[in-house]
């Protein structure tokens, strides 16, 4: 992808001013392609690798820091003030002019504005969810405690209450039912939550019984406290929707449209004449596509005079998101079908950006990426006919790596010590057959790009160390060792990983790695290849269980590895290692 380039002093002094040689409010640069570089950029705190030697030299983009300012070619840098306040200049939107004169600009004309965009830095999107979430839990809370004072009371009331209202906490938490939502409606909630009320109050009764003693419910009792629970917390869910409402309307927070062509004008359209959403669009993305032309000039769905700037490159989208405050982005299509725009949800997900996913006619379902890294499910929702949901954009939260990470320990010590003696009878039957060096050490990618050395039994006799990692192992590949067909079909070459997933290189499942040369070449020629290492590479994965091992296609394997990461849960591990030792039985090895 290239950026924009900040030119010559006398250049941008003369793109800064009119014919008439007055100053104009910053205007855009041209726009340019969005041809991506080698490997999207990689999360904070990590690097991408040294492909040096394996492929061409490419120029990767110069990404501003989400704090440090605007990009190259701002005249007015953005500086925190003392106390960590980013303090955005801003210009009111009938002051920004249209640029007829740049042909590579192209300005959608939208209604105005019926309030003032929610300023403040775009970290604040996390801390309005967990707000969000927390007037939902005390909606619940409040209809759970209403009713166990109504319909149980005296001594019972307190344990009743605290078994009950955490199980319903504990259950709606799971549900998703405290997840953000971009049009939630109390009566589209009401199945989930009575079933969730119901099962959160067999649970109280349950304690009450085994602790209270005498001071059981009956069943009379628990069926009008499900009752009067649900009924209470759907009225005050519906009173804090509507209240969220009417804030979103006084103050809608500022968003990004991505996509090309209809859908993305009519999404904005929507959004713009329609404040119940409470986002309001300031900028429609739209990526480079050789057979997507985008409209005309001066053409789109929404006629009124105030504009909407285009903007296409990375560094246009950051400074558009610091100078507005963006908190939330919303796609026409998923971002990890192109590799451009999985570039641009990377940047968005490290400005701490809301992402929503929106389709026309069609229901997300199962197919549709995950409204959260924490495994849950999802809610869907629906923006003037299109189908939405949340859409993850960040790497997996700190919490969902503990827990896979204590998955991965909890299984493959026991493993380990079990797989011992099988272990030391593969590494001499290698030492015996094939000679020394039993094990195979090579360079892999693993997580945001990180190098790691990764073990298996040895198998084939490389000429040298080029070849062993630029050349493509194939079935029936004749470097194969008689010892090594064996432990090929069985997978059992794979065991010394088990080490790797120790160490904290791999987990037991995620998607296979790579070694730099191939994990360039791929990057480049496959959309979505480098999403891949958002999550710890694995020695089974969803690719593998359903036959994508070998010589497969690296295109479906990298679409099976990205949704396996945009549909994570614990419960999708363990059925992917079912599977793996089921295929193992089989021998359904290489």
């Amino acid at each position: 992808m290239t950026t924009d380039s900040a030119g010559s002093a006398p250049a941008r002094r003369a793109a800064d001013t009119g014919t008439d040689g007055t100053a104009l409010p910053d205007r855009r640069e041209p726009r340019a392609r969005m041809d991506l570089p080698a490997g999207t950029p990689a999360p904070r705190g990590t690097a991408e690798p040294d492909e040096a030697a394996s492929a061409p030299a490419r120029t990767a983009p110069v990404l501003p820091h989400p704090v440090s300012g605007t990009g190259p070619g701002d005249e007015a840098a953005v500086a925190p003030e003392p106390g960590g306040r980013l303090t955005v200049p801003t210009a009111p939107p009938e002051q920004v002019p249209s640029v007829p004169a740049v042909p590579s600009v192209r300005v959608l004309a939208v209604p105005p504005a019926r309030g003032p965009v929610s300023a403040g830095p775009p970290r604040s999107a996390a801390r309005r969810r967990r707000a969000a979430a927390a007037e939902l839990a005390a909606c619940d809370l409040a209809g759970t405690a209403t009713a166990v004072l109504v319909c149980a009371g005296g001594r019972a009331a307190p344990l009743l209450l605290a078994s009950a209202g955490a199980g319903l906490l504990a259950l709606c938490a799971r549900a998703g039912l405290y997840r953000p939502c971009l049009d939630p409606q109390a009566l589209d909630e009401l199945p989930a939550l009575g079933a969730r009320v119901a099962a959160a109050w067999c649970v109280g009764v349950t304690v009450l019984a085994v602790c209270g003693g005498s001071d059981a419910l009956s069943l009379a009792g628990m069926l009008a406290g499900v009752t009067l629970t649900t009924a209470l917390a759907c009225a005050a869910r519906a009173l804090a929707h509507g209240l969220r409402r009417h804030r979103g309307r006084l103050s809608p927070r500022a968003a990004l449209v991505v996509g090309r062509g209809g859908t993305a004008h009519a999404v904005t359209a929507a959004l713009l004449e329609r404040s119940r959403y409470g986002l309001r669009p300031v900028a429609l993305v739209e990526p480079a596509a050789e057979d997507a032309p985008g409209p005309p000039p001066g053409t789109g769905a929404c006629p009124a005079p105030s504009p909407l700037p285009v903007v296409a490159t990375l560094d246009e989208v950051a400074r558009e998101v610091a100078r507005s405050a963006v908190q939330d982005v919303v796609f026409v299509r998923s971002p990890w079908e192109e590799a451009d725009t999985a570039a641009l949800a990377g940047l968005l997900g490290r400005y701490g950006v809301t992402g929503w996913l929106v389709r026309p006619g069609c229901a997300l379902g199962a197919h549709g990426p995950h409204a959260s890294p924490g495994g849950g499910p999802t809610r869907d929702a629906h923006l003037w006919g299109f189908s939405c949901r949340r859409l993850v954009l960040d790497c997996p939260r700190p919490r969902t790596g503990l827990r896979k990470r204590v998955l991965d320990l909890a299984l493959v010590v026991p493993a380990l010590v079990a797989a011992a003696p099988l272990l030391a009878a593969c590494a001499l039957a290698v030492r015996l057959l094939d000679g020394p060096d039993v094990l195979f050490r090579q360079e892999r990618i693993g997580q945001g790009g990180r190098p790691f050395t990764l073990l298996k039994f040895r198998t084939v006799r490389p000429a040298d160390q080029h070849e062993a990692a630029t050349r493509w192992t194939v079935a029936g590949d004749t470097r194969t060792s008689r010892v090594g067909r064996v432990l090929r079909r069985t997978s059992l070459d794979e065991l010394p990983q088990l080490w790797n997933v120790v160490r904290g290189d791999m987990s037991l499942v995620g998607p296979r790695p790579e070694r730099p040369f191939f994990v360039g070449q791929f990057s480049r020629i496959h959309p979505g290849y480098a999403q891949r290492h958002r999550t710890p590479v694995g020695i089974t994965g969803l690719a593998q269980v359903h036959g994508l091992r070998g010589d497969t296609s690296i295109e479906d394997r990298a679409r099976f590895d990205n949704h396996y990461i945009e549909t994570w849960s614990l419960w999708q591990d363990v059925r992917i290692m079912c599977r793996t030792v089921t295929s193992f039985f089989r021998l359904e090895g290489r």
